[in-house]
């Protein structure tokens, strides 16, 4: 399945705007609620309430995809959950301008309780757990059991938790969060995507049996037609 989202003079994301925040209305925001209400059908039957969003590399816009997704997904009346599990890179608290002195790491190295980190977002119904300090072992921590056990009690408090992963192509991060979440969706830039690295991010991401739920197409130059998204 492929999801496209239209480009539209997207905000300066060096203010860290969401979009389906600050113009709801806007052909984007609308396509953030088309690619929710695709995901919604393609999981009847199955269980969809941890995502996990990556990219094949940096700066394809897969931290503004789970923010916005996250966003929509509250609008709709889900408790979400938004988790910044790019260790060595954060944005999510720049995003939501909440604090980052606690976190998914201080949690894994046991500094704080997982209630004393999550944070309030002013979106309703949205939380977020920011990344934290940065650690000097990112990848141990999340493949740690304690990681684990965090990803089990938060499902049991949200109707959905997003998570916020690391590019594919660089470190092993995304590919084990991806094997922990019900799917995975894999956004590409159409303005600096490399073919060959999004094709083998694809294809490690089958390997470790996560389902796929669809590719966002971020940065799509726009020519005017009203079909933004199409099925595999």
């Amino acid at each position: 399945m492929f999801l496209r989202k239209k480009n539209a003079n997207l905000p300066d994301y060096s203010q860290r705007e969401l979009i389906t925040l600050v113009n709801p209305k806007s052909p984007i925001s609308e396509q953030y609620r088309t690619i929710r209400t695709n995901l919604e059908f393609t999981s009847i039957g199955q269980k969809l309430q941890m995502i996990t969003v990556t990219s094949a590399s940096n700066g394809e816009g897969k931290s503004t995809t789970a923010a916005n997704l996250a966003v929509v997904y509250a609008q709709l009346g889900k408790r979400v959950l938004l988790i910044d599990c790019d260790l060595r890179k954060p944005t999510a608290h720049f995003t939501f301008k909440t604090s980052a002195h606690a976190g998914l790491s201080t949690i894994l190295v046991g500094r704080i309780p997982l209630d004393r980190a999550i944070q309030k977002t002013d979106v309703a119904r949205l939380s977020l757990l920011a990344a934290g300090p940065v650690p000097p072992n990112p990848t141990e921590l999340v493949a740690s059991e304690r990681m684990t056990e965090l990803l089990e009690d938060v499902r049991r408090d949200y109707d959905i938790v997003i998570l916020d992963a690391p590019p594919m192509m660089q470190v092993a991060d995304a590919r084990l969060l991806a094997n922990v979440s019900d799917g995975t969706i894999l956004v590409i830039g159409c303005e600096n995507s490399d073919r060959q690295l999004v094709l083998k991010a694809k294809e490690q991401l089958e390997r470790t049996g996560t389902h796929m739920l669809g590719l966002v197409l971020n940065k799509r130059p726009s020519s005017g037609r009203r079909t933004y998204y199409a099925y595999e």
